[in-house]
């Protein structure tokens, strides 16, 4: 069986609730310069996905997942093979069975990281409903908000996925993982469930953290100027 190299959770400039400057296209570019089999974009409550940005994939031998990072319950959980291409945010984590069918995938992303759309405590409510645990990249050597993640999905047995939750180009590859799956959308989420994945990462440098916490101030500052509610 192959190991395929993925990341099943980034974002785009087509996301309707971040601030991103890069759009799917040149995600992808990256993507396939970097030897990425398959990637899933999760732009917030909603699946990106269009001819273009298919046809862009299928030329650089991309497989494209579908998926999103949902609010439920005013949480962020990333599901991948949603059943309905777009979620409404007033959604409760109770809900989660409008999105998410046994063939979806179900996942907390950066659980237990001190932002109000983590799932925290909520993940250990609700453990049933998830498939997964997010590693993060967005950690240091001294600094890492994943190590509750990580004992949190060794108690209950869940598949750790290593993903790059990209917001700008550079982050795409500082973590990822290894699916030992055939290539189809179908069979990389049977494997994550089933274990056959391998986490890939090195952590951050302190500058790069700093850069990442001023993109995160904009988005922010955008949310408030324009009476979103902040990520």
């Amino acid at each position: 069986m192959p190991k395929l190299k993925v990341d099943l959770h980034t974002h785009t400039r087509e996301d309707p609730k971040d601030i991103v400057h890069y759009d799917a296209c040149t995600l992808i570019r990256k993507a396939a310069r970097l030897g990425f089999d398959a990637i899933a974009i999760t732009n917030h409550d909603t699946i990106t996905e269009n001819a273009e940005i298919l046809d862009c994939a299928r030329e650089r031998g991309i497989l494209l997942i579908p998926g999103m990072e949902a609010t439920l319950s005013r949480k962020h959980v990333v599901i991948l093979n949603p059943a309905l291409p777009h979620n409404r945010p007033e959604r409760r984590l109770e809900d989660i069975s409008d999105l998410a069918t046994a063939q979806s995938l179900v996942m907390a992303p950066h659980p237990f990281f001190p932002q109000t759309k983590s799932l925290k405590r909520r993940l250990r409510d609700h453990i049933e409903l998830f498939d997964a645990v997010e590693f993060s990249h967005f950690y240091t050597a001294r600094l890492n908000f994943n190590r509750k993640a990580v004992e949190t999905a060794r108690i209950h047995a869940l598949p750790l996925v290593g993903t790059s939750d990209c917001h700008t180009l550079w982050e795409v590859g500082t973590t990822y993982s290894y699916v030992e799956a055939d290539r189809s959308a179908g069979a990389i989420i049977e494997a994550v469930k089933h274990g056959k994945i391998e986490v890939v990462t090195s952590p951050l440098k302190p500058w790069q953290m700093a850069y990442i916490l001023t993109k995160l101030s904009e988005v922010k500052l955008f949310h408030l100027l324009s009476g979103l509610k902040p990520r």
